[in-house]
């Protein structure tokens, strides 16, 4: 247990930081979705079983931790899956826009600069080695 812990801290300190930056993105994302997850479920108990919204919800949430777990597996579909995650920046710059204003926007803007530019590098690309 402790041999696999250190192999673990060994790739983590090894991981590029766009890879890194990528994972706390994510990670801020689950933890948004796990907060609404209780509106998703008064919804479905309330109204239908199976709502659009709760569909939407958990695919999003199966979509993400199977994202999270190739990318600390460094699996080349990995490096896929998580440029297409780092669109969800796209809607929120106008949600941003409308709720914070300019800086809110400006703020969803720079932060999908930051991901896209982080996943692209050459460092990052090839952290995505194993098939």
């Amino acid at each position: 247990m402790v041999a696999e812990s250190a192999a673990m801290l060994a790739t983590l300190r090894a991981m590029p930081n766009g890879v890194r930056v990528f994972l706390v993105y994510a990670l801020i994302v689950l933890s948004i979705l796990g907060l609404t997850t209780p509106l998703v479920v008064a919804q479905a108990s309330s109204d239908v079983p199976i709502s659009p919204m709760g569909l939407v919800w958990m695919a999003l949430l199966a979509y993400l931790i199977f994202t999270i777990t190739l990318v600390l597996q460094r699996k080349q579909a990995g490096w896929g899956l998580s440029v297409g995650l780092v669109t969800l920046v796209v809607p929120l710059v106008p949600l941003l826009l409308l709720t914070a204003g300019v800086i809110g926007g400006v703020f969803a803007v720079i932060l999908g600069l930051v991901l896209i530019r982080g996943l692209l590098r050459p460092e990052a690309r090839l952290w995505f080695n194993e098939t």
